[in-house]
């Protein structure tokens, strides 16, 4: 076959669907998934830094980008879990006004008003 024809023969490949567009933002690619154990681990070494950092009145242990992405992650896999049955609560030792300014960033986040999520929980039972 000539070079001519093995160009044609490759172009007429058929056209591939496009992709449906996604109404939540691209997530950055990660490294393949280790372990879980592996996971937890190093999850559980990170609370602990973030821990002692704050202990010792270092606020910015994390930049704001790095604690969105860390923030995003745990509340994707917070879900995941209750949707897959856990009854787990979400935090442990926390004051009041810590889950409170974090509830508000994330319905400030995810552009809710606290009457959405009153219907939402009394639609639910959550």
């Amino acid at each position: 076959m000539s070079s001519r024809k093995t160009a044609t023969a490759k172009s007429k490949k058929p056209a591939q669907p496009a992709k449906p567009v996604r109404a939540v933002a691209p997530v950055a690619k990660a490294a393949p998934a280790k372990p879980a154990s592996a996971t937890a681990s190093a999850a559980e070494q990170l609370a602990a830094d973030i821990q002692r950092a704050l202990h010792a009145g270092d606020h910015e242990v994390l930049s704001p980008a790095t604690l969105q992405k860390l923030m995003t992650a745990a509340c994707r896999l917070y879900s995941a879990q209750v949707e897959a049955g856990s009854q787990a609560l979400p935090v442990g030792e926390v004051t009041p006004t810590d889950i409170m300014v974090t509830a508000s960033g994330l319905m400030k986040a995810g552009n809710l008003a606290v009457f959405e999520l009153g219907m939402w929980q009394s639609w639910t039972g959550r």
